[in-house]
């Protein structure tokens, strides 16, 4: 059994897969209580399917990009988990979660989520026979520069406010919103991507394995 744990921003996700069934699943949004809700959160999750924390034999975590605060939080606890328990953890890029789970397309695809400061984190992905894959490293930008950039018919998913929303609307040419339901990032799609990558032997080393954070509107690894 894997543990998927996702802290990134303000929405903060936990999930319970087996391979074949997603076993438990929840994600809410924090009031940047992230280090006092998680850990009760997660016993709260095991007890309801009825599992302990010994079943869990491999742990995925959302590497970012996200915020300072939030993922240190969900970064500490896999790696102490892991740390005590000796188990393989598997880090997978905050957007790459996103990105799963759109439906294939012939258009673009561009993954944003909130960077503070009016800005987006914005990474963009195309359809290949394994899936969405980044084409380039993320960046910042305001939802005005977004619309800008945008030249073709391109897919948009992800954590937009409604004025971010309505501003990429006036693309309407070329702009795909995906729906509010379809743009949440789901902890199930980090389980089932970091149980994939378990099963095929990549993971990371817990000492190197670091978190993407967002400063002053740029990305920078730890």
């Amino acid at each position: 059994m894997l543990l998927a744990v996702d802290t990134s921003t303000s929405l903060v996700g936990i999930a319970l897969y087996d391979g074949e069934r997603v076993l438990a699943e929840q994600s809410w949004v924090s009031q940047q209580n992230h280090t006092i809700e998680l850990a009760p959160a997660l016993a709260e999750l095991f007890r309801r399917c009825g599992r302990l924390i010994e079943d869990v034999e491999a742990l995925g975590i959302a590497t970012g990009p996200g915020s300072f605060t939030s993922l240190r939080v969900g970064l500490a606890l896999v790696k102490g988990i892991a740390l005590a328990r000796h188990l393989p953890v598997v880090g997978i890029p905050t957007l790459d979660i996103i990105a799963a789970a759109q439906p294939a397309s012939k258009f673009q695809l561009s993954i944003v989520i909130q960077a503070g400061r009016s800005r987006l984190a914005v990474g963009w992905y195309k359809n290949t026979k394994n899936g969405w894959l980044p084409t380039e490293p993320f960046s910042t930008m305001t939802a005005d520069e977004l619309a800008i950039q945008i030249d073709k018919p391109t897919l948009v998913a992800g954590e937009l406010s409604p004025s971010d929303r309505q501003r990429l609307m006036r693309k309407y040419a070329n702009v795909i919103l995906a729906s509010p339901a379809n743009s949440v990032r789901r902890p199930r799609v980090l389980a089932e991507l970091a149980w994939k990558s378990w099963q095929s032997g990549n993971t990371n080393p817990i000492a190197s394995l670091a978190p993407i954070y967002l400063h002053s509107g740029e990305p920078i690894a730890a």
